[in-house]
């Protein structure tokens, strides 16, 4: 039966992840949109600290994990974003609801795979510029929608019981469309521009985990992974509409490569396993190369990614048969991004604060994660956009034996 749950849902996340608009943040005006995917929600609810080396639940942020799993494990998560935008004179609210993630991950001996479809960045936007009350000027909206998702296909290998080693290749893919209207006052025709770009290109990372007894129970767990600088290949098409013309003109302007910078992640912590846990990341990403023909601008320059974390969680008992709250995980965590932009010469800065919980499925190792996530990105200052936003996710992880053969008929 759980099979066919998931055949079915990976047939729908897959059309979902193309049909849907990830994100409503005008930053995603630039390069490839905002970055979506961080983490399953079990740890994005410790602010992205994955650094345990866990049976039942999938870690896509490192390769090496996958050798640790002793089920065959499903996950899949969705998020409900809310937002207010806010200037220094004017504000406004908007709300989305994305698919994050769909990964399996398969258990063989020592040897550990998984694969699965994450959207990587969405573009999602609505600009308005309104002169309609001045005689000669011009009115422009612009609107944006689309971005780039991948599928990835990664293996891990336990060199010895306390060392993992492990590698993943994705194949990145997708497409933004931008459109742009403008009406001058009094004058009875409108030019609508639209921009098409078709994104592809392959990329790789690799990963090692290993972890050591400090005290009794007490471990040290480390994890350390690393992308490497990939090319997106941009095949660029343009329309200009004038109203009252009926041919439109169409042209490729080009074709550009992207760049896709290399991105470190280091992660430490200490805990007891299916106890406490409490650790800490740094992400380092460099300069992206991701101006495309379209959404050139002199004010904006890209700069090297940053990001600092701490989280943990907390089971008060996993084992206890007589209170099911005991065995529910509690997670929490904080984050401070610098997310690689800088507009009108400000650093553009997220920070923020996770929780969640996991909450067991009574007769097996799966579980139901929930998680909120609280943070500002963006600043008023500088004639920016400042975004206060609350993420509400959840995801379930289903875990069975598969490939086991029957003793009996």
């Amino acid at each position: 039966m759980i099979k066919k749950v998931i055949i079915s849902a990976c047939l729908l996340m897959s059309f979902v992840s193309f049909a849907q608009q990830g994100t409503a943040s005008p930053y995603s005006f630039y390069g490839i949109g905002e970055a979506r995917f961080k983490g399953t929600l079990e740890y994005r609810s410790m602010a992205g600290v994955a650094v345990e080396q866990d049976s039942i639940h999938l870690n896509i942020e490192n390769p090496a994990s996958y050798s640790n799993l002793v089920y065959t494990t499903f996950t899949v998560g969705g998020t409900f974003a809310t937002s207010n935008l806010k200037t220094s004179s004017q504000s406004e609210k908007a709300q989305r609801t994305t698919f994050d993630y769909l990964a399996i991950g398969i258990p063989m001996g020592k040897l550990g795979a998984s694969f699965g479809l994450i959207p990587v960045s969405s573009v999602g936007y609505k600009i308005l510029n309104d002169n309609t009350g001045t005689e000669g000027a011009t009115s422009a909206q612009l609107d944006g929608k689309g971005g780039v998702n991948k599928v990835y296909l990664g293996l891990s290998y336990k060199i010895m019981q306390n060392w993992n080693v492990g590698a993943d290749v994705q194949y990145n893919f997708g497409k933004i469309t931008t459109t742009s209207i403008e009406a001058v006052t009094g004058v009875q025709n409108i030019t609508t521009e639209e921009n098409t770009s078709e994104l592809s290109g392959a990329s790789f990372s690799i990963g090692t985990m290993y972890q050591r007894k400090l005290y009794k129970k007490v471990n040290l767990f480390t994890s350390l992974s690393y992308a490497f600088s990939s090319t997106l290949n941009s095949d660029n098409t343009r329309t200009i509409t004038v109203s009252g013309d009926p041919d439109p003109y169409t042209y490729a302007p080009n074709s550009q490569e992207l760049k896709l910078p290399s991105k470190l992640s280091i992660s430490a912590g200490i805990g007891e396993s299916r106890k406490w846990l409490i650790g800490t990341s740094a992400v380092f990403q460099g300069e992206g190369q991701y101006t495309n023909y379209y959404n050139q601008s002199p004010n904006v320059q890209y700069e090297k990614y940053s990001k600092y974390a701490i989280g943990g969680y907390f089971i008060p008992n996993y084992a206890s048969f007589t209170n099911y709250f005991s065995r529910i995980t509690y997670r929490a965590g904080l984050k401070y991004e610098k997310i690689g932009l800088i507009v009108n010469n400000e650093s553009i800065k997220d920070v923020g604060m996770t929780l969640g919980a996991g909450f067991p499925i009574t007769g097996s190792f799966s579980n139901v994660n929930l998680g909120v996530e609280f943070g500002k990105r963006g600043t008023v200052s500088s004639d920016l956009v400042q975004e206060n936003y609350v993420n509400f996710s959840v995801s379930f992880s289903f875990n069975d034996r598969w490939f086991v053969k029957s003793k009996f008929n």
